[in-house]
């Protein structure tokens, strides 16, 4: 009963800080939030887009009445009364009223309230593990925040800022989520080799395919903001933190099983334990190669549609830039994995054995 107290003192905290560092709705200072209170009028043009009049109370619990024209903001959303939307001032008038478009939905109480389910089931499930891994979680997300992304912004090379940051994260992450032993002290070398490894792969192989980080709007936008960054640097360092996620999972399963076999028979010697481990982990290699795939298929899915009906042929879709950064991430966080498997087999294997 003491323990499941102070799991969920910790859970409670560790709520409190995640939600305390990352929400910071002061840098929204144009933004109003309110509510739809009444719908006065709406209806459709002859090109199908709504017009509404909207009663809407503001957190400050004052009202005002504003004219929502779809035609004008790009969005062919119709409004509902009870409805929670944030607004921002389009102009003022010669009277110096504001005058008031609906740019969004609110929906951060729907994000606090999936990450509170998150670490409830997390907790049942992990137990303390689930826990730590959590605090995990929360370490990564403050080393990227207050480390990584500042450090860059400020014109550092991204690539060897990344590096530096995973090598933080890599043994702080793991030692939390699967404790200190040597199913974790191998799962981590296996990482930090396989990690180097990437890394100047995808350096290679990045400046070969001459990928230039400009393929999205986002990009071309962050360069003209500031011109400090290296925006190559960046499409390296983010194959590089996505593929290191990825890793865990993988260094961690197969120096686990190799422990869990020399548990289980002491009699096996390195090659039997290499062998038996590695006949699960190339499963393990095609499953992790199929989900990789349909991670980032899902995550482009707008944009692979745009292309099924394009008229261009499927060599000249896959040389756009924006569609070769895709393979190439994909491609190079499957050598990843496929190099991560045996080697961290191996290195189990040596250490159960010499143990």
């Amino acid at each position: 009963m003491v323990r499941i107290f102070k799991i969920s003192v910790y859970a409670i905290l560790l709520l409190v800080l995640s939600l305390t560092a990352f929400a910071n709705d002061s840098n929204i200072s144009t933004q109003l939030k309110g509510v739809i209170l009444e719908v006065l009028e709406t209806h459709k043009d002859e090109n199908g887009n709504f017009y509404q009049k909207l009663k809407i109370r503001l957190k400050d619990s004052s009202e005002i009445i504003i004219e929502n024209n779809s035609s004008l903001t790009a969005k062919n959303i119709e409004y509902k009364k009870g409805e929670k939307i944030v607004l921002q001032e389009a102009y003022k008038t010669p009277e110096g009223e504001s005058m008031y478009v609906i740019t969004d939905y609110q929906r951060t109480g729907h994000l606090y309230f999936l990450f509170v389910l998150f670490t409830v089931f997390a907790i049942l499930v992990g137990r303390k593990y689930g826990l730590y891994s959590l605090v995990g979680m929360a370490f990564s997300y403050l080393i990227i925040f207050k480390f990584i992304l500042p450090q860059i912004l400020a014109g550092g090379n991204p690539i060897l800022i990344t590096t530096i940051a995973s090598l933080f994260i890599i043994p702080v992450t793991f030692y939390l989520s699967h404790g200190f032993n040597k199913k974790t002290h191998v799962a981590i070398a296996s990482t930090i080799v396989v990690l180097v490894i990437t890394v100047l792969l995808t350096a290679v192989l990045v400046s070969a395919a001459r990928l230039t980080g400009y393929s999205s709007e986002e990009a071309m936008f962050l360069q003209v903001s500031n011109e400090k960054i290296n925006m190559k640097g960046i499409l390296l360092a983010g194959i590089i933190i996505g593929f290191l996620g990825v890793l865990d999972d993988v260094t961690v399963s197969q120096s686990s099983m190799v422990m869990q076999l020399k548990s289980s028979n002491r009699d096996l010697g390195t090659l039997e334990l290499y062998k038996k481990a590695m006949a699960v982990g190339r499963d393990h290699i095609t499953s992790m190669i199929n989900t990789l795939i349909l991670v980032y298929t899902g995550a482009s899915l707008p944009l692979l549609l745009l292309f099924v009906n394009n008229p261009h042929s499927f060599s000249e879709i896959i040389n756009m830039e924006l569609i070769a950064e895709e393979v190439v991430r994909t491609l190079i966080g499957s050598i990843g994995l496929i190099t991560a498997v045996p080697l961290s087999t191996l290195l189990a294997a040596i250490v159960a054995e010499e143990v």
